[in-house]
């Protein structure tokens, strides 16, 4: 076995397999050390990818190369599109995956990569040479060498399963966690926290009693995420509508077993249903919370504030007599389904006694138990923009050890820490995208500057610019980062070269063009018009065009001055703090102020404006220091 690599990337999450694959397709010799090859992308909680902001990531993702938004649309079972009455800024599209096929498609896209190895071993430490990374550890293999390590270990670092009062060592169910690791990131001086999160029961579809419930079906034609589904649609139906004259259709989901492509994306779409939680389903958890893991006293880590478990709801909301249970499949050849709202840590008798209390699942069979997860993360302020760490050089954190929770939030990491690990490697500058730029950048700055007490969830509020960072122009806007990379398709980038000029010369020809007294484009500026209804609307134009054109016509006051603020602000980051400033020397600094500056390490203006605690006088004190050319002086 090959004992030297360029990168390891210990964890084969959601996180590991972009870090992996991106450093590999950038040219590095890479290695992916994993429990587990089975275990890779696996899709440890619900099966669905996207939501509210959670989109954007993905969909960014997709314009820089990654591998989320095609392995979600190529395994799709569902697809919907959420806040469709609200403005383009804050639509975001979701998608129900295959379980077993999404994780079985990325695993086969990693088998397929050039400079990419797989290695089931487990990683016990981490080798440091002159403060820099020179390899890890493993129970098998021993020493591996290496410049540069990527952890993207998720709830593995001694991780703890719960139900009820029962509980055991474990990263998932029936796998074990990394304890070693995270003594090792303890002994290097990191300091370390303890975060909780957890998953509902798992029910037979069979058992379910659906005529009690709403159905929720799909959406017509599906919302995709990448621009390699959107396109092999629109070939698929020119092909179709050419032939299914003469031979029906072309394509059915049984047709294909072909791992990368099972099936034509977006057709043939599952259902979900809705039901809800019941008066007798609430008081069946106030009488046994002193049975639940968490409030019973045997979790101490702090939970996800914005997916809350069912006994979080009903103790947090006592007002409520219902919440929404959401029954999705998890799969289209399995039996298992998400009821997605109960999410617990009660013992196996009581999760039953809630669950034959909601409507339709009053004969439902539990094949799997609910069960909370307690896991060390590593304080993420202890990391630079690009997510390498400040206390040992080429030694990088993506992921739920990062305080993050969702398999979106981790895999954006996982992107951007394996490029900056190769752009190091090579002599290349960082690779950081702003809070301006992409939720993304909104992400880590908010970790890296802000730090985090709960699990880190992606908001659209979390965004001043979200006006600038729809889903929708992710393609456009990260376009100049997707060629400085240069992992995205040649043809992703030609199209949307061509695209972007097509969009701009018809915005210029409806600003121009007029229509009786009104441009065109003032036409297209009323209530409820839109661009299908122009009488001299282009018909060459692709929907995803007319979308743009429209966006940016109708928004265009209000984009204007999102971009105006937007400048003002990347004044403030490009205004670069000297290393030479000493912040323990500067007299008319608040202690506090000191303390915070010297943890965090802020690049520049923005970034030290942002840290909390941090007043306007702190920084005022700092741009006094900075002019005068001198530490230290009062």
């Amino acid at each position: 076995m090959k004992d030297h690599f360029d990168v390891i990337v210990v964890g084969g999450g959601h996180a590991g397999c972009e870090a992996a694959l991106v450093s590999s397709r950038m040219g590095a010799n890479t290695v992916l050390i994993t429990l587990s090859k089975e275990s890779i992308a696996r899709m440890s909680c619900n099966p669905s990818v996207g939501g509210i902001a959670k989109s954007h990531l993905v969909f960014e993702i997709d314009a820089l190369g990654g591998e989320m938004a095609r392995n979600t649309d190529f395994t799709g079972i569902q697809f919907k599109t959420l806040n469709t009455r609200k403005g383009p800024a804050v639509q975001a599209n979701r998608a129900q995956c295959d379980k077993d096929l999404y994780a079985a498609r990325m695993q086969a896209v990693i088998d397929g990569a050039a400079n990419l190895t797989v290695i089931e071993d487990k990683v016990t430490d981490i080798h440091i040479v002159n403060g820099k990374v020179d390899g890890v550890q493993t129970v098998k293999g021993g020493k591996i060498f290496t410049k540069a390590v990527i952890l993207t270990t998720g709830t593995f670092l001694k991780g703890q399963i719960h139900i009820g009062k029962k509980a055991v060592s474990g990263g998932r169910l029936h796998e074990e966690a990394a304890d070693e690791l995270g003594q090792t990131l303890l002994r290097l001086g990191f300091r370390m926290g303890r975060l909780k999160t957890g998953t509902p029961a798992r029910l037979d579809r069979n058992s379910l009693d659906y005529d009690q419930m709403k159905i929720q079906p799909g959406e017509e034609p599906a919302a995709f995420f990448s621009w390699s589904a959107a396109r092999e649609r629109s070939l698929f139906h020119v092909e179709q509508s050419q032939s299914e004259s003469d031979v029906g259709p072309l394509f059915h989901v049984e047709q294909s077993n072909n791992a990368l492509r099972p099936w034509q994306p977006g057709i043939d779409q599952l259902p979900c249903y809705l039901t809800h939680t019941t008066k007798i389903t609430h008081d069946i958890i106030r009488a046994n919370l002193e049975k639940s893991a968490l409030y019973g006293g045997s979790i101490t880590g702090t939970g996800v504030r914005y997916c809350p478990s069912v006994e979080d709801k009903v103790v947090k909301f006592p007002d409520r007599d219902r919440h929404h249970v959401f029954i999705e499949p998890e799969g289209r050849n399995t039996d298992l389904v998400y009821p997605n709202g109960i999410s617990n840590s009660l013992p196996e008798d009581v999760q039953l006694e809630l669950i034959h209390s909601i409507p339709g699942l009053k004969n439902a069979k539990v094949l799997q138990w609910a069960y909370a997860i307690e896991y060390d993360f590593s304080e993420p302020t202890q990391l630079f923009h690009t997510l390498e760490s400040k206390l040992v050089q080429n030694l990088y954190f993506a992921g739920q050890i990062n305080a993050t929770t969702g398999y979106e939030e981790a895999a954006a990491q996982g992107l951007m820490a394996g490029i900056n690990a190769v752009n190091k490697l090579c002599g290349k500058a960082p690779f950081i995208l702003g809070r301006n730029d992409a939720y993304i950048g909104v992400m880590i700055d908010d970790l890296v500057i802000k730090g985090t007490n709960e699990p880190y969830r992606m908001f659209t509020s979390r965004a001043e610019r979200r006006l600038l960072l729809r889903q929708d122009n992710a393609r456009f806007r990260l376009l100049s980062f997707a060629k400085e990379i240069g992992v995205a398709s040649p043809e992703f980038i030609r199209q949307t070269e061509t695209l972007s000029i097509q969009i701009e010369r018809e915005i210029i020809r409806l600003k121009s063009e007029h229509e009786g007294p009104h441009t065109l484009a003032q036409l297209l500026c009323r209530s409820g018009v839109h661009y299908e209804d122009l009488v001299k609307r282009n018909p060459d134009l692709s929907a995803e065009a007319k979308r743009e054109v429209e966006i940016r016509i109708k928004y265009e006051g209000y984009i204007d001055q999102e971009e105006r603020h937007a400048a003002k602000a990347r004044d403030l980051e490009d205004n670069l703090i000297p290393t030479w400033l000493d912040y323990s020397k500067i007299k008319t600094l608040k202690h506090e102020a000191k303390e915070k500056f010297a943890r965090v390490q802020p690049k520049n203006l923005g970034q030290a404006a942002r840290i909390p605690g941090i007043t306007p006088a702190d920084i005022t004190i700092l741009v006094l220091m900075m002019r005068r050319g001198a530490a230290g002086q009062t």
